[in-house]
């Protein structure tokens, strides 16, 4: 199966370019090209670089700080805060206080509804965008923390194909709480290269679910998947 290399949109809020600017920087700072607390490029170098306006290069980064990735400091420039190991501390203090069975209620009460809606609103840009960040995971044989990373980056995109911002809002939270140190350990125990390749089956059904429009098998998915990682938590206690 050939999974189409486009730069993945955002929510339906920015405009067409602000969107590839955002997920063009996104990329880079989820691949690690521009590392944790690494100064990025001037928004004028980023504007001559990208071919865009620098208005559009400031309204992206106001989007990606937003989304925790990057900090602007006055007169200094926007450092990446995004924390590839999960190492650091949550972003938000809500996530910093949620537990790991508060956040499996919480995932249960979101994923398969987000993921009826964006099968039903995900225009085929942005499937194709999951499609590149299913290549980049079907790529990933032993490193748990990089098929961590991808997998949040799916999930976020599926959230942005709803096209509803509060709901976006809503998963970002949650994507913070499941980087807290919990889930960080119980990855580095659980998934091992063939549980990798095991979810790398499922993700690629997960997306042919998606592109085919079946909300059904999609939604099913959504709830294996969380009952796969109920099983690891308890598996922890």
């Amino acid at each position: 199966m050939t999974h189409p290399a486009n730069t993945p949109p955002l929510t339906t809020l920015p405009g067409s370019t602000v969107k590839y600017v955002i997920e063009t920087l996104n990329s880079r700072i989820v691949t690690q090209e521009y590392a944790t607390e690494e100064r990025l490029p001037s928004e004028r170098q980023l504007a001559q670089e990208l071919g865009v306006a620098r208005n559009t290069v400031r309204e992206a980064l106001d989007q990606l700080e937003m989304r925790g990735m990057i900090r602007r400091r006055a007169g200094s420039g926007s450092f990446v805060t995004y924390d590839p190991d999960g190492s650091g501390e949550a972003i938000s203090p809500i996530a910093s206080e949620t537990g790991p069975l508060q956040l499996q209620v919480m995932r249960g009460i979101l994923e398969p509804e987000m993921v009826r809606l964006a099968i039903v609103n995900m225009p085929p840009k942005q499937i194709e965008a999951l499609s590149a960040t299913l290549s980049k995971m079907e790529a990933v044989q032993t490193d748990a923390t990089a098929f961590v990373r991808l997998e949040e980056e799916f999930h976020r995109l599926i959230a942005e194909g709803t096209g509803n911002p509060l709901l976006v809002a809503c998963y970002n939270l949650v994507i913070d709480a499941r980087r807290q140190s919990f889930r960080a350990a119980m990855y580095r125990r659980h998934l091992t290269p063939v549980r990798i390749a095991t979810y790398q089956r499922a993700y690629n059904g997960l997306f042919n679910a998606i592109a085919a429009r079946d909300i059904e098998e999609a939604t099913e998915f959504m709830k294996l998947a969380l009952i796969e990682d109920q099983r690891l938590l308890l598996q922890d206690e």
